[in-house]
């Protein structure tokens, strides 16, 4: 067989399998009992591989808050002291089947969402998201909301979960996309939908009243809540399409703050990275475009699947947050068709007739066109110790794309010689 038409057919079953794709919400749990390979005194992070000497600011306040949360250090100066000398342990979330909001950061005792890909059997997760830690604050107002994630909300949330035997995430996701949600930096509705859902089971499933109450409560107004769900859908869903010979659809886009790296399915465990991009956005009241540091966080698998910024012509009012138009949403969306193996016959966006989400990104269509993923996201700061700044757009860098599909080539070409 040609190399075109292997390319052709291998691009087809990861499609097939990534639409197949059946995520279901089965717990919630601390990281150490259900993340493979995750050991103590090891931090997980977001994007490709990278050391404490080259992490941005954020990503090391994310560290030092970890170390503080695990009771590795009793302050931040011990905890720098110990990441900067090597003994704690760095690895990538995507290296260990999970996916973490901006620095990412998971340790063991750090609940996770657990998303069972039921056509498959495999496994992803993804720790809460909130606006503070996870930007590289390590105050103790910060670490508190981890402490209430794992003393109270993830033992209530996942009590509830079991209860229900999962909570299927694809047509929650569906729904959620018709009522102006794109699972990125826009959960909104399914935020709402999901703890509708989880609601009555938490009253039921025998806990202490207060903590049934603060569950809820957080559950009820935190307007962030699901994207760790729809990032460990998201997980779940693209990992079968992983190592799929001759496959030219990206798995994995991920960024650390330093380096935005891709994965590529026929090229199974290689980074193709590049500097991350700085995100073009909107600030809040209070900081200047010199505070923000550059693009960071593995949510950036929700566009990888289709949903994000892929979506973001069916969700206008994301724009309040990443700035631009209503015309460059939907144009944005088209433009996704250009560079993806198809496209979704489950997610619909009304906005463009119901179209299904542009679906498998494709290394070859994205040199050829020049054209690169679009991204929504939020920013941190360029030094430690603060919360979140704001959010927008961006792009990966094409050198990603450029330098994976030097590196296919050099393989396949290889191979298909006689």
């Amino acid at each position: 067989m040609e190399l075109k038409e292997r390319i052709q057919a291998a691009n087809a079953e990861a499609l097939r399998r990534i639409v197949a794709a059946d995520p279901v919400l089965v717990d919630v749990a601390p990281a150490g009992e259900v993340i493979p390979g995750l050991r103590d005194r090891m931090i997980l992070h977001s994007g490709p591989p990278i050391d404490w000497n080259r992490m941005c600011g954020a990503q090391r306040g994310a560290a030092i808050g970890m170390c503080l949360f695990e009771g590795w250090a009793r302050d931040a100066q011990e905890a720098g002291r110990l990441l900067a000398a090597g003994e704690i342990a760095f690895e990538p979330n995507h290296h260990h089947s999970a996916v973490g909001p901006m620095a990412g950061t998971i340790t063991r005792n750090m609940w996770v969402w657990v998303v069972e890909n039921r056509a498959f059997g495999n496994r992803a997760y993804c720790r809460q998201v909130e606006s503070f830690q996870q930007f590289g604050d390590y105050s103790k107002d910060a670490l508190a909301g981890l402490e209430k994630w794992r003393d109270v909300w993830g033992p209530a949330l996942g009590a509830a979960v079991r209860r229900m035997g999962g909570i299927p995430l694809k047509p929650l996701v569906a729904r959620a996309l018709q009522m102006g949600d794109e699972m990125h930096n826009r959960v909104l509705a399914s935020s709402s939908l999901f703890a509708n859902a989880v609601a009555p089971e938490l009253v039921q499933a025998g806990l202490p009243a207060r903590q049934v109450t603060e569950t809820m409560y957080y559950a009820g107004n935190h307007p962030f809540l699901f994207l760790g769900l729809s990032m460990a859908a998201a997980k779940a869903s693209m990992d079968p399409a992983r190592g799929i010979e001759a496959s030219t659809v990206v798995t994995a886009m991920a960024r650390n703050g330093t380096e935005f790296g891709i994965q590529v399915s026929g090229l199974e465990g290689e980074w193709f990275t590049a500097p991350s991009p700085r995100v073009q956005g909107l600030l809040l009241p209070g900081w200047k475009d010199d505070d923000a540091g550059l693009d960071m966080g593995d949510s950036a698998i929700t566009e990888t699947v289709g949903w994000g910024g892929f979506v973001i012509g069916g969700a206008p009012g994301i724009l309040a947050f990443t700035g631009g138009t209503a015309a460059q949403a939907l144009g944005y969306t088209r433009d996704m068709r250009e560079i993806t193996v198809g496209s979704s016959p489950d997610y619909l966006m009304p906005a463009l007739d119901f179209a299904g989400a542009p679906v498998g990104i494709d290394i070859r269509k994205v040199a050829d066109t020049g054209i690169v993923p679009v991204i929504d996201t939020a920013i941190a700061h360029r030094e430690p110790g603060h919360g979140t700044l704001g959010g927008g757009i961006v792009r990966p860098p094409m050198a990603c794309f450029h330098q994976a599909l030097r590196r296919f080539g050099a393989r396949y070409r290889q191979d298909a010689t006689p």
